[in-house]
């Protein structure tokens, strides 16, 4: 007989960072397992949802968890809207392009963003390299991206959403670290299960819309 579930929890988590580190394709590969090459530049906000058995190593405990993620724009444009959606995540998927520089330079404002707008400072969080099977155009030695987690005491691992490497993995990561913190306090547990239980309200991007319906019918590289 399979063993009863302990818990039921709904966690919500964030990817964040610049546009075309790969976000939106790291994500449909962890939920639909399959990489779009040609994709629409995300838009203020995207929800995707995925269930999930979780059994705790530590406690021995299983619980059934229904997970967002959000993909968030990257461009500076939409950083008001995405970092008023900071405040009930759960977690963050701090992504940058191993590729690129600016990306990664740009790491420490994504983290000022979220120890401004998220429930707490020590909000759990990873940083996730992106694009790891480009080895010839890497830029960002892992020495030097490790180096970085360890300045912010986070969690590092590089990813390749093209080749379905450590895609699973990173989303485990973050969930393992997230559990563990729930687990530790059970009345925090009890009060933050984030996403509400009423279905969330539509988020009104007609501005966004109007200003990209002259796009509508053209791809753009998602730039894995």
């Amino acid at each position: 007989m399979p063993r009863a579930l302990d818990e039921h929890f709904d966690l919500k988590f964030l990817a964040i960072g610049d546009s075309g580190v790969g976000k939106t394709c790291l994500l449909n590969q962890y939920i639909d397992e399959q990489f779009i090459k040609t994709l629409g530049t995300t838009v203020g906000i995207d929800i995707r949802d995925k269930n999930i058995f979780y059994k705790s190593n530590k406690t021995n405990k299983s619980y059934n968890i229904s997970l967002q993620l959000w993909d968030t724009a990257g461009q500076e444009r939409y950083r008001c809207l995405t970092t008023s959606f900071f405040r009930d995540a759960m977690g963050f998927l701090l992504v940058f392009d191993l590729t690129n520089e600016t990306s990664f330079l740009n790491v420490r404002n994504w983290i000022g963003e979220i120890q401004s707008n998220a429930y707490s400072e020590n909000v759990d969080m990873i940083l996730v390299g992106n694009k790891c099977d480009l080895e010839n155009e890497r830029i960002i030695t892992k020495l030097r991206a490790i180096e970085f987690a360890q300045e912010y005491q986070v969690d590092y691992i590089e990813t390749s959403a093209l080749q379905n490497i450590n895609i699973a993995e990173s989303v485990e990561l973050l969930l393992d670290l997230v559990m563990n913190r729930l687990e530790e306090n059970e009345n925090f547990s009890k009060k933050n299960s984030y996403l509400s239980k009423k279905p969330i309200e539509p988020i009104n991007l007609g501005f966004m819309e109007r200003n990209f319906r002259r796009k509508k019918d053209l791809s753009f590289c998602c730039n894995y």
